[in-house]
């Protein structure tokens, strides 16, 4: 079967009330899904989508040079088997690849939003979505999936929507926001908001396709570091010095350097700074304990089997706080709901979209189903 790539978008008059106490409507949702939708509707597996990701998750347009981001993992004979599953990946609210966002039009206006667009949550994010499932007659997942801010939202279906998925596999993510990473995050929203060509927000439409807003490009090199590791970089690039520089040179570069600049230029070409902002801001603040008395009331709420898969060289969000929630569920007398896998690797937060081989099959694993429908 073929993958069955189909890209959509949904738009929503009826109103999506924010944890914030604000009101966002309309709506739009810009959506892609892979394999079959069986009969009884009951195939579904829901892939989340980290910080600078979107809703194309495998497959390439024909105009693509590479294919959606976990590719390797998603399609016909893979470990997300689109023989078998329909799979739907949701570009989240405040993202700029289609779904509302801060450059979206203000209703009734045609201007955008920019600053005024309101502070979303991981929470309001999820509702969002579940918003679309209902459209689509899509009572129940199958599993959820994601990795980083993917995971935060896998975590939140688990609490929030305790009977929408029968299984959530979490990898690279955390409980909640630890202030390592609100650190690095706030480097790049320092940067940004103070570049003069952001212009207090008021930049037009598509002003930094062509070059990029090096204010973001800066807070992307500091958060990419973040991203990997030492041992990641050192392997990668050593101590190589770029062929065309001068060593003596002040501004010559080692090939680390070079590798950042390139990094960080494009993707402030293809991402919207504001949406960068509102996104990392949700990351900041996610929290899965906030609405709830501890971490022990959050979790017990949880009804689905889980898999928990950490890297050992995350820098970001460490092994230790992915396995607190297995702790918690220990400690609540849970600990048969949960699966905590640390995987023995060094390249750093990133390993989750990198190193598929080394934990590809225990997604495999966790989405294979027992005669009883269970899996542990």
């Amino acid at each position: 079967m073929a993958l069955n790539l189909q890209t959509k978008t949904a738009h929503f008059t009826n109103p999506l009330y924010l944890e914030s106490g604000r009101i966002l409507e309309p709506f739009d949702l810009c959506y892609e899904t892979y394999g079959e939708l069986n009969e009884d509707k009951s195939n579904v597996i829901v892939v989340c989508h980290a910080l600078t990701g979107n809703h194309h998750a495998a497959g390439r347009y024909e105009d693509e040079a590479k294919p959606g981001w976990w590719d390797g993992m998603i399609g016909d004979g893979k470990p997300i088997d689109t023989r078998r599953f329909f799979v739907i990946c949701v570009n989240v609210i405040g993202s700029c690849f289609g779904s509302t966002g801060p450059m979206s039009p203000r209703y009734p206006s045609s201007e955008p939003y920019r600053l005024k667009f309101p502070v979303v949550t991981v929470t309001d994010m999820v509702r969002a979505q579940r918003f679309l499932f209902d459209r689509l007659g899509i009572n129940q997942a199958y599993a959820v999936i994601g990795g980083s801010l993917g995971g935060m939202q896998a975590l939140c279906f688990a609490i929030e929507h305790p009977n929408f998925a029968k299984r959530v596999i979490i990898l690279a993510a955390t409980y909640a926001t630890q202030p390592w990473a609100i650190a690095f995050n706030k480097i790049a929203m320092q940067a940004v908001v103070n570049d003069p060509k952001f212009k207090g927000g008021q930049y037009e439409i598509g002003a930094f396709k062509e070059d990029g807003l090096p204010s973001l490009a800066l807070g992307r090199m500091a958060g990419h570091i973040s991203f990997l590791s030492p041992n990641s970089m050192a392997k990668k690039f050593g101590r190589n010095y770029v062929d065309t520089d001068g060593l003596y040179e002040l501004f010559g570069r080692f090939q680390v350097e070079r590798y950042l600049e390139y990094n960080g230029h494009n993707f402030s070409k293809r991402f919207d700074p504001l949406s960068y902002l509102y996104i990392v801001k949700a990351m900041n603040i996610f929290d899965a304990t906030r609405n709830f008395e501890s971490l022990h009331d959050s979790l017990s709420r949880i009804r689905a089997k889980m898999t928990l898969i950490s890297f050992k060289g995350d820098l970001l969000f460490l092994p230790e706080e992915m396995e607190k929630i297995k702790q918690t569920m220990d400690d609540l007398g849970r600990g048969n709901l949960v699966e905590y896998i640390e995987i023995d690797s060094k390249y750093g937060h990133d390993a989750f979209l990198v190193e598929l081989d080394k934990f590809d099959m225990h997604i495999e694993r966790a989405l294979a189903k027992d005669e009883d429908g269970t899996r542990f």
